[in-house]
């Protein structure tokens, strides 16, 4: 039997190993790399404990999708550099470390993949719908991507890392039904809707105001969808309180645009840089030791070969 697809949100994991990890980590040069060894690390840990036979690390071509923020304004424009409007907002002793990641994952034979004018959301989501041989797992500390969870044609679960590796917890419909109250036939629909109600203040997005996410989900799986909420609510359904449908009916600005933000894309134009198998037999072991020793990443990259290589 074949280990899963292992779908990698690579810059969730550069930033949480930026912060886990003091900036006391440095390269001889003096050049802070604790982002590239935390990295390594979770990469090395989540190969070895889970076996996937394949693997591909999802980049953000696009940080934030201009189709987004055209539809809601507000989408993450908290996190825009003072100096750019065009970039992200990322500690200076962040930025340098990316490329270094980015060798690393060439030099180890590691897939990674793409689309342009995209998220590292979308990418996911492009290649987890369309996987129809293997299981499909998708390592992320963002609470988005539980909307792919499914049982069907190929089981897509979240392995969620939001406190840690070492905290992880692996979400499939049933798993993810049971702690948002949802319906377990449609478990990852719910949650994006749900999100769509409840909103989320690191991405920009206001939400309905007072409706909570435990009022969300329960709208939600009453009406068994948002569109069917929404067409009750201005129908004046009697399931529906004056001040639940006057909330929705003060928000519909906000519910005609959220859901195509919320909503992963499915159909972009990703590109997968090289073929996705581990181990993989292009593993550059030469490479590797080299930016080990340029980079002072030590016993990382160790790690990082004994699981590529086994």
């Amino acid at each position: 039997m074949t280990g899963p697809l292992m779908l990698v949100d690579s810059a969730g994991l550069w930033f949480r190993s930026y912060y886990a990890l003091p900036d006391s980590l440095t390269a001889p040069d003096g050049t802070p790399v604790n982002s590239v060894r935390g990295f390594c690390d979770m990469l090395a840990k989540l190969i070895t404990d889970r076996r996937p036979s394949r693997l591909v690390a999802c980049l953000d071509n696009d940080w934030r999708p201009q189709f987004r923020v055209d539809a809601l304004p507000s989408y993450k424009a908290h996190r825009v550099a003072a100096d750019d409007p065009a970039a992200e907002e990322v500690p200076d002793t962040l930025s340098p470390q990316v490329p270094v990641i980015l060798e690393v994952l060439d030099a180890a034979g590691i897939a990674t993949a793409e689309a342009a004018g995209y998220e590292a959301d979308d990418v996911i989501g492009v290649l987890a719908d369309r996987e129809d041989r293997d299981a499909v797992e998708v390592v992320t500390g963002d609470r988005d991507l539980f909307q792919l969870v499914r049982a069907e044609p190929t089981a897509v679960r979240v392995i969620y890392i939001g406190a840690g590796l070492a905290k992880a917890q692996n979400f499939g419909p049933a798993e993810l039904a049971a702690k948002y109250a949802l319906s377990v036939d449609r478990a990852g629909d719910d949650y994006a809707e749900m999100a769509v109600l409840r909103g989320d203040p690191s991405d920009g997005l206001p939400g309905v105001a007072g409706i909570g996410e435990k009022t969300a989900a329960k709208l939600i799986t009453q009406y068994g969808s948002l569109d069917a909420l929404l067409a009750a609510a201005e129908g004046g359904d009697s399931g529906l309180t004056p001040r639940v449908r006057g909330k929705l009916a003060e928000a519909a600005d906000y519910l005609a645009a959220a859901p195509s933000v919320v909503r992963v894309v499915r159909d972009a134009p990703v590109v997968l840089h090289r073929p996705d198998p581990i181990p993989q037999s292009t593993v550059d072991t030469d490479r590797l030791r080299a930016l080990q020793s340029t980079w002072g990443l030590g016993a990382s990259i160790d790690r990082l070969i004994a699981a590529l290589t086994p």
